[in-house]
């Protein structure tokens, strides 16, 4: 142990000596080669940092125009078939994926064009026919009536009398049309068109069973001491009551015009128009516990539809001639 000791002591000794050996100008050499390369790091991070900024910002070579070509516009000589022009068309619509009635309607669109791609105007049209669908035949030949749905369906055979139908439509709308070129058919014939979007409010005539409410409803659950044969009698005397009202609703869609001449366009256009009704006539809601039906035909009732449809129509243009983009610069430089 005492030899470990001596070595340890002669060791610290010995290195305090080297330590204070040192020559001083070797240590301020030292310091100032620490203090440059410190002096260089940050100069290169300085150049790093303020190198984009010293660059010359890329600019794109205006490119001179001469000869004929020199300040002409892209097109000349472009038909503007909407700009400044009334726009009056004659269109037949069906309605789509009705669940128990289909609608085709007959009507009339008016319009204004300020420009070429904006339009202000309106839409409408009266049903000239109603079609029962596949679904309404079905429930007439198959259903049912029982106590428990008796109020919504007294007598299968007359369930096509008590649903509900779309009688008029009409809609002030505004058109937006973002694209127009041409559409090629069969590579052979090229007709100008646009597509166009539209929207706006509508306002829907409709006829819908009439209300039922709850005293009615007791008056015809006791006729013949509660007998179901009685109970039917007294409600199918409500099953074909209907009563009118409106409805209103955001419209919106998207249509596109074939241009067949400079004032004539056939249009195909699609139309939707989300609102709630009672297309059945049936009950559908349950009370304030919870229990369904409610026994009553009300407001309650009316579900909420995607309703849509498509439209075809032929649509004519005033004045009869459009205007020609830039065509007043071309005639200056005739002159």
């Amino acid at each position: 142990m005492n030899d470990l000791a001596d070595e340890f002591d002669w060791w610290h000794r010995t290195g305090a000596a080297r330590r204070r050996d040192v020559d001083p100008t070797r240590k301020r050499a030292a310091r100032g080669c620490a203090a440059r390369r410190t002096w260089l790091a940050m100069a290169t991070i300085a150049a790093v940092l303020g190198a984009p900024a010293a660059l010359p910002r890329a600019q794109a070579q205006e490119i001179e125009v001469s000869g004929p070509l020199a300040g002409a516009p892209a097109v000349i000589g472009l038909r503007a078939y909407r700009e400044m022009r009334f726009q009056i068309q004659a269109h037949t619509s069906m309605t789509l994926q009705d669940e128990f009635s289909r609608s085709l309607l007959v009507g009339g669109q008016l319009m204004f064009h300020p420009t070429d791609w904006l339009g202000i105007g309106a839409w409408g049209g009266f049903a000239v026919v109603n079609i029962d669908t596949s679904l309404t035949d079905e429930v007439s030949e198959k259903g049912q009536t029982n106590q428990v749905n008796v109020l919504s369906l007294p007598n299968p055979d007359n369930f096509g009398e008590q649903i509900g139908q779309i009688k008029w439509m009409a809609a002030p709308q505004i058109a937006f049309i973002p694209l127009r070129g041409k559409l090629g058919i069969f590579e052979k014939l090229f007709v100008d068109t646009d597509f166009y979007l539209h929207g706006g409010i509508a306002f829907i005539g409709l006829e819908e069973r009439a209300n039922v409410d709850s005293t009615q409803f007791t008056a015809c659950r006791n006729q013949g001491g509660g007998a179901l044969v009685a109970q039917i009698d007294c409600f199918e005397d409500t099953q074909d009551n209907l009563e009118s009202r409106s409805a209103m609703a955001p419209t919106f869609g998207v249509g596109l015009s074939l241009y067949m001449a400079d004032f004539v366009a056939m249009t195909i256009e699609w139309r939707a128009l989300p609102f709630a009704w009672n297309t059945s006539g049936t009950d559908e809601s349950g009370d304030s516990r919870g229990d369904f039906p409610d026994d009553e035909i009300d407001e309650d009732d009316r579900l909420s539809h995607f309703n849509h449809m498509m439209t075809l129509g032929f649509a004519f243009y005033f004045p009869t001639e459009p205007s020609l983009s830039h065509m007043d610069q071309e005639e200056a430089k005739k002159k």
